[in-house]
This record gives C-alpha cells, sequence and structure tokens, in this order.
C-alpha cells in the first residue's frame, strides 16, 4: 500500500504490496501502476524489485471482492502486462506465499526468487473461478502444458524446490530474498528483456500435443463430475496452446465471467466462508490448548488407529491403550504402518514425527497408565454396554480434570456419560473413516457438558488440523442423523423397481465421488445390520410374527438385513450391492444375482416393478436428507444451516461446488422443496422421512426466506450453540 525507494546496490525503487488485498485492492493495484510508471520515467533507477511485507509475497485477492464488477481478472491483468512491458527489469522477490493473483503478479515480472520455504499456486479452481489475470496464458508458456495444467486445474500449492525443478522460479535462496532479488536486479541491468517476458514466448510443444489434450480433458472431466471450473481451466489452457497470446487472454476473460456469474462459484464462495464460520459458538470458555496435552487412545482398531495417526501428526503425546496383547500388537503394527506413510508425505519425514519414541507414542494395556492424562478418546465398538463399562473404569482411573470423549456415531451422550461420576467433563468426537485422512471432527455435548470442554475439543479439532463443528446430542446427531432418510429412500427405490448401479449412477452424476450402494458395500453392510439388530429392528429380539416389511407402524426394507443374512458385507466378503474381484477388492461391478434377488423379492412381496426416473431418485434421496436438516435446525442440535452443510461438504463427499444441502435447497427454491416432498409423501404415507417438516413449510410460508434468515424465525435456540 506504499512505495518507498532504495538506493542500496543502485536499485533506487522497490515497490510493496501488502499480503492480503482486501478492502484496499483497488489502492493496491493503483500504487503498483503508480510505482511502475514512475519506476519507468525516473532515469535513475535501473530496476523494480516487488516484495510483500511481513514475510509473505501475496495470498492474492479476498475472494469477497469476486462480486465486485471490478474483478481480479479485469483489474489485475492490465498490470500485470504492465509490468511485463517494462523497459527496466522487473525482479519478484517472493517469501511465504504467491498465490492466486499474487503468482501472477509474479510471472509478469522478468526473474523471479523464492525463499526455499516459499509456496506457490493457483488455487482460484478451489471457488469456482480460474486464474483470470492473464495466469493460465503465461504459466503454460513458462513451465509447460502438462505442469500448468496440474497446477491450474486442481488449484494446489506448491513448493520453491518444486518451483524451481518446473523453471517457475530462476532461484532459491535461504537467506534474506529481497537482498538476493536486488543482487540480481543488478547482475541483469542492461540485458535484453525480450526473452523474459512470457507473452512473447510460444508455448513449449510436445510430441503428441492434440493427443495428450485429448486425453486431459477426459480426465479432468472424469475427476470433476459437473463441476465447471476444472473444465474451464483446461479450456483456457488450451486455448494458449492454440491461440496467440493476446487471443488467449480473451478467451481467459470470457472463461472468467462464465465461472463468475456461475452458481458454482457463489456454492463454493459460501462453502469457503461457512468452514470459517462453524469455529464460532456462543458460549464463551476457555480452552485448554490441545498441544500441551497427554492424550490416551482407547481401542486400536480402525477408527482408533486413524485416531492415534492424526494425534502423532499433531505432536500431541499419546497413550494407545488396548484390551489384551493380541489386539495391541495388531493395533501397532497398522499405526506404525499409517505413520511411516504419513511421514513419507512430510517434509522432515519420520524424522519429524519422531513416533519410535516412547515420550511421543506409548502403546499399553495397562488402564493405570492413564491416570496422568489430559484427554481420553474412546474408540471401541459401537455397543452402549461396552462403552458405559470404559467410561466408569476411566472416570475411576483418570484425574479429575481430564476430559473424556467418546468416539460414536450415533449412541447416546447422555447415556454414556451416566456411568462417570463427572457427565461435565464428558464429551462426543465423532471422527469419520479413515481418522487420519478425514477432516471432519463432530464434537457432540450432552446435558451436563461444560463450556470448557467443548472449547477443548474444538480446539484440538483445530489442533489435528480438522474442521470440528459443534452439535447437539440425538441419535445419528447431525451428519448420520440426516444420511438415514437418504440411504432408505436409496433401498426403497430399489424395491419399487430400480437397481443399485441406476442410483448409484444419478448420485454420482450430482457430484457425489460415490453412491450410497458403493459407499455401503466400502463402510460393510454388516455395521448398519448390527445397529438395526441393537435396535431391535431385525434379528432375534425382533418380535415373532413381525411384518417383513413394516416396524413400529412405519415402512421398513429388510433387503439389506437379508444380504447380512447371506453373508453379503461388502468389498470385504467381495459380495454385497456389487460384486469384486475378490475379498477386499475395490472394484466394483453389478451383479446379476442381485437382478435376480430383487425380482424374486418383488415377486415374493407382490410388489408391482415400475420405471423409475432420474429425477425421482435424486429428489426422494436428497430431499428426505434435506427435510432431517430442517428437523435439525427447528430442534436446535445445529446452530444454523451451514453448520449442516460443513458437515456434509466434510464428512459426506457432498460435491463443494453445489455448496452442502441447505445450500442447494435454498438454490433448488423451498416451494419446490416443499411441493416435491409433499408429492412423494402423499405416494408414500407410511414413510414418515418424506413428510415436509413444520420448519420448512414455515420459511415457504414466509415467503421463500433467504438461507441467512432462516433461523431469525425460530425461536428455539439451543443455549450452548
Amino acid at each position: 500500500r506504499h512505495l518507498y525507494t532504495c538506493t542500496q546496490n543502485s536499485l533506487s525503487l522497490i515497490i510493496s504490496v501488502f499480503v492480503y488485498i482486501s478492502t484496499f485492492y483497488q489502492a493496491v493495484l493503483q500504487a503498483l501502476e503508480d510505482g511502475l510508471k514512475k519506476a519507468d520515467a525516473d532515469p535513475s533507477v535501473k530496476a523494480v524489485m516487488i516484495c510483500g511485507e511481513n514475510g509473505k509475497f501475496s495470498a492474492g485477492a479476498d475472494i469477497r471482492g469476486f462480486s465486485s464488477p471490478k474483478t481480479l481478472g479485469v483489474a489485475l491483468g492490465p498490470i500485470v502486462s504492465l509490468i511485463e512491458s517494462s523497459e527496466k527489469p522487473v525482479v519478484a522477490a517472493i517469501e511465504g506465499v504467491a498465490l492466486g493473483g499474487g503468482l501472477e503478479v509474479a510471472l509478469g515480472c522478468h526473474y523471479r526468487v523464492a525463499h526455499a520455504k516459499a509456496r506457490m499456486g493457483l488455487p482460484e479452481v478451489t471457488i469456482g473461478l480460474l486464474p483470470g489475470a492473464e495466469g493460465t496464458q503465461r504459466l503454460p508458456r513458462l513451465i509447460g502444458v502438462p505442469a500448468a495444467l496440474d497446477m491450474i486445474t486442481t488449484g494446489k500449492h506448491i513448493p520453491a524446490t518444486e518451483a524451481l525443478k518446473l523453471g517457475l522460479v530462476d532461484e532459491i535462496v535461504e537467506e534474506n530474498t529481497i537482498e538476493a532479488a536486488i543482487r540480481l536486479a543488478n547482475k541483469v541491468i542492461g540485458q535484453p528483456l525480450g526473452p523474459r517476458r512470457l507473452s512473447l514466448k510460444p508455448v513449449p510443444k510436445l510430441p503428441n500435443m492434440e493427443a495428450f489434450l485429448q486425453e486431459a480433458q477426459v480426465k479432468v472431466k472424469r475427476q470433476a463430475r459437473g463441476f465447471l471450473a476444472p473444465e474451464l481451466c483446461f479450456q483456457a489452457v488450451q486455448a494458449a496452446t492454440q491461440r496467440p497470446f493476446a487471443e488467449g487472454v480473451r478467451r481467459e476473460r470470457e472463461l472468467f465471467q462464465v465461472l463468475l456469474s456461475s452458481g458454482q462459484a457463489q456454492a463454493l464462495q459460501y462453502a469457503f466462508f461457512a468452514e470459517r464460520a462453524v469455529h464460532r459458538w456462543a458460549t464463551p470458555a476457555q480452552p485448554t490448548a490441545a498441544s500441551t496435552f497427554t492424550v490416551a487412545g482407547q481401542g486400536l482398531g480402525t477408527m482408533g488407529q486413524g485416531i492415534v495417526t492424526s494425534l502423532v501428526k499433531a505432536n500431541i503425546p499419546v497413550v494407545a491403550l488396548e484390551q489384551n496383547l493380541e489386539y495391541l500388537n495388531k493395533g501397532r503394527k497398522a499405526v506404525m504402518v499409517l505413520l511411516e506413510r504419513e511421514a513419507k508425505k512430510m517434509e522432515g519425514g519420520a524424522q519429524k514425527l519422531d513416533f519410535h519414541n516412547p515420550a511421543r507414542l506409548q502403546f499399553t494395556v495397562d488402564f493405570n497408565l492413564l491416570h496422568d492424562v489430559d484427554l481420553v478418546i474412546e474408540a471401541v465398538f459401537e455397543n452402549m454396554a461396552l462403552k458405559k463399562e470404559i467410561f466408569h473404569k476411566l472416570s475411576n482411573i483418570c484425574k479429575p480434570g481430564a476430559l473424556l470423549c467418546t468416539n460414536t456415531s450415533a449412541l447416546d451422550i447422555d447415556e454414556i456419560a451416566s456411568a462417570t461420576s463427572r457427565p461435565q467433563q464428558v464429551i462426543g468426537t465423532h471422527f469419520f473413516s479413515p481418522a487420519h485422512v478425514m477432516r471432519l471432527l463432530e464434537i457432540i455435548y450432552g446435558r451436563h457438558t461444560s463450556p470448557s470442554a467443548i472449547a477443548t475439543a474444538m480446539q484440538l479439532a483445530k489442533d489435528m488440523k480438522k474442521v470440528g463443528v459443534v452439535v447437539g446430542n440425538c441419535f445419528g446427531f447431525v451428519g448420520n442423523r440426516m444420511m438415514f432418510p437418504y440411504v432408505e429412500q436409496a433401498v426403497f427405490l430399489l424395491e419399487e423397481g430400480s437397481r443399485p448401479e441406476a442410483v448409484d449412477q444419478v448420485l454420482e452424476d450430482f457430484g457425489f465421488k460415490i453412491g450410497p450402494f458403493r459407499m455401503s458395500d466400502l463402510a460393510g453392510l454388516d455395521v448398519g445390520w448390527r445397529s438395526r439388530k441393537g435396535q431391535g429392528l431385525t434379528g432375534p429380539s425382533l418380535p415373532a410374527g413381525s411384518s417383513a416389511r413394516q416396524r413400529r407402524g412405519q415402512r421398513y426394507s429388510p433387503l439389506p438385513d437379508l444380504l447380512c443374512e447371506r453373508g453379503r458385507f461388502g468389498q470385504k466378503t467381495g459380495k454385497g450391492w456389487y460384486q469384486y474381484e475378490r475379498a477386499g477388492g475395490r472394484t466394483a461391478t453389478p451383479d446379476p444375482w442381485i437382478h435376480g434377488f430383487l425380482s424374486q423379492y418383488r415377486d415374493t412381496h407382490r410388489i408391482e416393478t415400475r420405471y423409475i426416473d432420474q429425477e425421482e431418485i435424486l429428489e426422494r434421496c436428497l430431499f428426505s436428507l434435506i427435510n432431517e436438516g430442517f428437523a435439525i435446525l427447528a430442534e436446535g442440535i445445529a446452530s444454523g444451516p451451514e453448520h449442516l452443510d460443513v458437515i456434509y461438504l466434510n464428512g459426506y463427499g457432498w460435491p463443494k461446488h453445489r455448496g452442502g444441502p441447505m445450500f442447494y435447497a435454498s438454490t433448488v427454491g423451498l416451494p419446490r422443496v416443499l411441493a416435491k416432498l409433499q408429492k412423494y409423501s402423499e405416494a408414500h404415507p407410511d414413510v414418515p422421512k418424506l413428510r415436509p417438516s413444520a420448519f420448512l413449510k414455515k420459511l415457504v410460508a414466509v415467503g421463500n426466506a433467504p438461507l441467512k434468515e432462516w433461523m431469525s424465525y425460530l425461536s428455539r435456540q439451543s443455549p450452548k450453540l
């Protein structure tokens, strides 16, 4: 935001650009333009160096600015051209980050010096846009089409070492980057600048450019699943290979405007801000910093292994506990494999994680070693009696201030807490599998959970680099409670005439990475079966003479139970809703046996098979899930629609470019959602989850209220949210 002159080593002008180009965005651009023109006009200035302040080059534009008419692409592009056309060498001194518009400014410079710890990227695709300041045209000319496509269509950040290998920067330094840039500027004064102007360079040729582009387009399309930005990023880079620079820039701007006006950019920007909003909740409290903790992990099954791995990665000392040596050794071996794998991905590797150090990670079967831990995360089998037994034991062994967390996906936190002498210290921490990969952490407070316990759990999520969302206590909490009607509808659709692959295809075309039946096979059908047996919906505790397709006066489908009775548990057994190449196989193929089984089932229960179109599949699955979301909001289980959306975006594979289920409902229009639910509810009166929520009806009655106003129509709110 300011200019200052510097005569050191005959470099007499330095332009300093602040990191975050926010409300002062136009002022920064104006300062850049004025400074460059002043430098060009001043005969005493021999070179120009552009750097950032406070150790960061530039993180690009504040994304709130994209909704204004003067967008990044329109405003910054000419400035980048002005930098490049300077008659005096311009050197970028890159420290910290050069992202988005920041990297595009660096691409306009004739030379680039980066600090060894700097990171660079063009992440616009992640908010539904493309680099709009000529970046899609300059980057391929500098580093070639394959590398440029990879960076632009994924939005990934690359370290300075990789940038040097690609030719993105001219040198990297360990010491003062600004001094190094000044030295380079002095060295190149008087050298011809034509070869350094990227707009004049041809795109490096590939021997098979057309074939490469065709293959890359198919790959981008397949991975995008209806997400526009990666496809249009590809088209912009393709234009660089086919058109002169100026025409390519025009094409980039056209595509940028298409994305800017698309609902997808709006959805992604909503998701960006929603994730930041969930870190706030109503009850103020002081957390204990998780980095000062010793944490005990109780249970080393699949989920426990992932939780221990996440804690070690977060530099939190861990005591990992199992009930006997056999399970302990099995769990230890699995954790070590995961940690070795994670270490390979990190700079510094195993040495940085230091997981062979017993002060950092200790395995034991001795409950007494939990005397001094600050927090316990229990991750045993999803069984209430077992969890209560463990919490009773923990309550007697752990010190009074220790926080007791349960990793449960549905069980009642208050009932678990009742087994302890400290219910205020009990909280639910629902990790998502695999726990060392998935970012979501549902934090569930009980009736007695203290505000400081909530604050500490949120701090733990932050230290583990997870997205913590505070929710209330009910069966299934938020994520799984909304998932139940979605899966229920998917199974009912099979009863009525559809097939697993048809239902999955519709939901994958919508943007889910995996449909409900492939998801069920991956998770294991036996998990749900165990839960239903526990609820008395199937198995030995089901009263004799119960109707096969009715439970407690509501429609019920025994189809998943029947598959489990035949040992079809999904991928683990090689057969489930699909068949697999072997037990533990990953490739799902439609199973003729299932088709025959469904046909026989319909005949047995006299269900008339009918053709079910894609629209009905999509609406019944999604609108029943959304309807449950409205019920959750009305009950005060979550404090706003963005909390539900963040849970679905980070834990359930909801397509990010659709903003989350509640945001999606607001774009479809609540009157349409209500009308469709009424239609399906009338057709299936014995399915309560299709009956429109009273809150949804209210929002439609008041005139289709915008999403940000929904909660103002509710009088009830949880005191802890």
